[in-house]
């Protein structure tokens, strides 16, 4: 009788996942698209990043001296360049098809008569979307102008109030600050915006890869292979080490072009320490790896993992603060703010490398995402485990004991 110790091997979950990864169209289609096509169109629609004189054409239908106060008010800001005041709806439409007027913004013939009765203004903004700044540029001018001129002729009408209302109307805040705004001296949507969207980009592309290679070895029966490993604690954990250390490597060199080139080609803010920048990687990469690994049991094939995640970046950059303050959340949007390594992750990237932060800065969500990495490397375990055992059983095959994951007995 010959006793020989086989053991499960590290260095075969890592080559059977390379060869995987890279033997699949699709996956090879997602890490294609999602970094580089996903990454390089972002930030081109965002290119220009600040709007300045962009051109508008003003359909004025009131013609009132109130109107052409608006008119000249939406002139001076710096968005935007009235190129006309005097056309037609018609004419103002052709002159946006044509690309002379990025937007049209049309006063109704009823504007200076509400505001003089104390009612609500209207007028109504177009916009072209050849680029998504475009858009927001005209919005934010033609409601500065409002807003300017809601100031002017506001005092006015405070005379027809009652003398006890006029003071607690004077003396309270327009607006009530609950938290302070990251840094962006620019003033720039994509240069304030791009940074959270590149961390997204590699949670969702890894999160999908992860995904679609546990649903496929759900779905074909292949996880049965990591019954080798036995089912025991440290078999699965060899599995789990394993993978994550091919999606690591992976997606480290995926983060050099997204954080590291794409800002350079962009002019996107970049004035964070690279050494602080890697330190905060290798947790996030982690994390991100053993939590795709844990939710693995959700998914039973290679398709569904796609469709699942690719609408959630909107939420994802909701849930990190950098969109909206996390001060101003209710506590179960705060609660799930740790649930996500996305969202302590992109908060802590934005903090150095677009605010110039300290790792003493980024504490909280340093630490944050080693806790992540300790709790979704169990829960990582125990789904590849159950995972591998349902297929086992489904096979109608035995399943190993954690005695027999290292021993095999020959007899001769």
């Amino acid at each position: 009788m010959k006793t020989s110790n086989k053991p499960c091997r590290i260095a075969s979950v890592i080559a059977s996942e390379i060869r995987t990864i890279f033997t699949s169209y699709s996956i090879l289609l997602v890490l294609a698209g999602g970094i580089f096509v996903y990454g390089l169109l972002y930030n081109y629609m965002y290119a220009p990043n600040l709007i300045r004189h962009a051109p508008v054409a003003v359909v004025d239908r009131s013609m009132s001296s109130l109107s052409r106060e608006y008119i000249r008010l939406l002139d001076a800001a710096p968005q935007v360049e009235v190129r006309t005041g005097g056309a037609g709806f018609p004419e103002a439409k052709k002159m946006m098809d044509r690309g002379e007027a990025a937007g049209i913004v049309y006063i109704p013939s009823d504007f200076a008569e509400r505001v003089n009765r104390g009612e609500e203004s209207v007028f109504v903004l177009y916009g072209t979307t050849e680029a998504f700044l475009y858009y927001e540029a005209l919005q934010e001018a033609a409601m500065g102008a409002m807003l300017e001129l809601d100031g002017r002729y506001r005092p006015q009408m405070v005379v027809f109030l009652p003398q006890q209302v006029v003071m607690p109307v004077t003396q309270t805040p327009a607006v009530t600050i609950s938290g302070t705004a990251l840094f962006n001296p620019t003033g720039g949507y994509g240069s304030y915006l791009i940074p959270a969207v590149l961390m997204v980009i590699i949670f969702q592309t890894l999160l999908m890869v992860v995904g679609m290679i546990g649903g496929g070895e759900r779905g074909t029966g292949t996880i049965r292979r990591f019954a080798a490993c036995g089912l025991s604690w440290g078999g699965m954990a060899r599995v789990v080490a394993g993978k994550t250390f091919v999606y690591c490597m992976l997606y480290a060199l995926f983060s050099l072009f997204l954080l590291g080139l794409l800002p350079v080609v962009f002019s996107l803010p970049d004035i964070g320490d690279k050494y602080r920048i890697a330190m905060l990687m290798i947790p996030y990469l982690m994390a991100t790896s053993f939590f795709g690994l844990a939710a693995t049991v959700f998914f039973t094939d290679s398709e569904s993992p796609v469709l699942m995640i690719a609408f959630f970046s909107v939420g994802l950059i909701f849930l990190s603060g950098v969109s909206y303050p996390l001060e101003l959340m209710p506590w179960y949007w705060k609660a799930a703010h740790f649930v996500f390594p996305a969202a302590p992750g992109t908060l802590a990237f934005v903090k150095l490398n677009s605010m110039g932060a300290t790792m003493a800065d980024i504490r909280t969500e340093y630490l944050t995402l080693w806790g992540q990495c300790a709790v979704y490397f169990v829960l990582a375990c125990m789904a590849y485990r159950r995972n591998t055992a349902l297929a086992l059983r489904t096979a109608g095959l035995p399943e190993r004991r954690p005695s027999d994951e290292v021993r095999s007995v020959e007899t001769r």
